[in-house]
């Protein structure tokens, strides 16, 4: 008996002593180190210094062109067939509630638009789409596909997403990316890749003299901070695009920071949520094509009326309203100035916490994930306009501190999110400690993935500005 009790004793201590290794190795602490003194910081830096060197302003006579591509999915087939777009089944992307379930049916279609923009021998080409986000699999395998075919790179590229949470999923694999997007689907994700390639595509291939402009009002009644309400600050700013070709053809882009979420985890049907409202609302009011991005949509949530797609609807038609008002008024040039630059970002290790100050280790909290992607900060000058795109869900407090920079420099500024992968959410520093679902769960690259982003931002919008210093 007494052997036997040693025996237990020796057995259970040596599990005890593994669980503890194991504990040990799993669990980390925060990283609080300064970023600017990291390896991570001082590479993106060499970075931006190189790129930087390398800008140029390109002023002249405009041309634009527009292309479309349905993202619209067809159900109930017996096979799946990416050459039409047709499948056995389609998993919501959106929330995690849902956990991947399978769609019940299309309430509205579902696009990816893009407007290519020329200045002398600079393209540049901004990209909407109805999708949750751009996740990098369809980013990198279109900015091939299209190299190939137009000999754009990468960097002339600036995906975006209306953020909407009843859209096509199947493109991401991992545990958590299943949880949002559903079990991964190669023929989906091939038929994605061959609709955005083909409007990025007619775009360029429809490039011909036009004009630009652009104008910004207040909605403030249609947004809120959602992270820590009224004592917060909005970002409640819609900022268009005007974009006409001499031929008479309008394109409209658009971009507001309030989350795509006026359709919660109860809708099972396929829909592009408020700005697919708005996209419809303005083209049948004339515009040819509107295209819809997500601004800094962190921490910004819809404020609407109604009952379920009644929501989705007040929103998106009551911008496009506005907009319909303040295009009139819109001062279109015939030649801009046009120049961009991609910096791509070296990340801090993953910090997927389990309390504030204790997080997975590294290794650990990758394996949850899908791959994140190349990822990009992209700064873009469109004639008066100060375009950002980001990674992520960006934070519309963050934006304001840009917006307001670049108007003392006679520029609007505008932030949009989810450009071709997707790291979190970045939010300001102050926040990282509160136990909410921004800050705690999905922010995933520590405490100082705000301010090390924010510096990057406001060092590409000051080198975009100082071109005209620099002649």
């Amino acid at each position: 008996m007494k052997k036997g009790l040693r025996t237990f004793l020796r057995i259970s201590g040596a599990i005890a002593m593994v669980l503890c290794i194991v504990l040990l190795w799993a669990l980390e602490r925060v990283d609080y180190s300064p970023y600017f003194d990291s390896n991570y910081y001082k590479r993106t830096i060499s970075q931006l210094d190189s790129i930087s060197s390398q800008l140029s302003l390109a002023k002249g006579e405009v041309q634009v062109g527009f292309g479309k591509a349905s993202i619209t999915p067809g159900l109930g087939a017996e096979e799946d067939d990416p050459d039409t777009g047709v499948f056995k089944e389609m998993p919501m992307a959106g929330f995690g509630s849902r956990k991947g379930t399978f769609s019940e049916g299309i309430h509205d279609s579902l696009f990816v638009k893009a407007v290519a923009i020329r200045v002398q021998e600079q393209v540049l080409v901004l990209i909407g789409s109805d999708m949750l986000i751009v996740p990098p699999n369809i980013s990198e395998a279109v900015s091939r596909i299209v190299g190939e075919k137009t000999g754009m790179n990468r960097d002339q590229l600036f995906f975006s997403a209306t953020h909407t949470h009843s859209s096509v999923g199947a493109w991401s694999d991992g545990f958590v990316g299943k949880q949002f997007a559903g079990l991964s689907n190669p023929n989906i994700v091939e038929w994605l890749v061959r609709q955005f390639s083909k409007a990025i595509e007619s775009a360029v291939e429809d490039l011909q003299p036009g004009q630009v402009g652009s104008g910004s009002f207040e909605a403030s009644s249609l947004v809120s901070n959602r992270l820590i309400g009224e004592k917060g600050e909005k970002n409640s700013e819609f900022i268009y695009i005007v974009a006409n070709q001499n031929s008479g053809r309008r394109a409209m882009l658009g971009s507001f920071d309030a989350h795509a979420t006026t359709l919660g985890g109860w809708n099972m049907q396929i829909s592009a949520d408020y700005p697919g409202y708005w996209q419809r609302k303005m083209e049948s009011e004339g515009v040819d094509m509107a295209v819809f991005f997500a601004g800094s949509v962190g921490s910004h949530s819809p404020r609407s009326k109604g009952e379920k797609f009644e929501k989705s609807k007040y929103i998106g038609e009551a911008l496009a309203d506005s907009v319909l008002k303040y295009m009139v008024r819109t001062e279109l040039q015939e030649s801009i100035e046009l120049s961009y630059l991609t910096l791509g970002m070296n990340l801090p290790e993953f910090h997927i916490r389990v309390s504030d100050g204790v997080r997975l280790n590294p290794v650990l909290g990758e394996k949850l994930f899908p791959p994140i992607g190349d990822v990009y900060i992209q700064a873009a000058r469109i004639g008066d306009l100060i375009w950002v795109s980001t990674p992520s869900d960006f934070s519309g407090e963050m934006a304001i501190g840009y917006k307001n920079a670049m108007h003392k420099e006679g520029y609007r500024a505008l932030v949009s999110s989810f450009n071709g992968a997707y790291a979190g959410y970045i939010i300001p520093g102050r926040y990282y400690h509160l136990n909410e679902y921004e800050s705690r769960l999905m922010s995933w690259f520590g405490p100082n993935m705000g301010p090390y982003t924010n510096e990057m931002i406001r060092r590409m919008m000051q080198q975009l500005v100082s071109l005209d210093h620099d002649e």
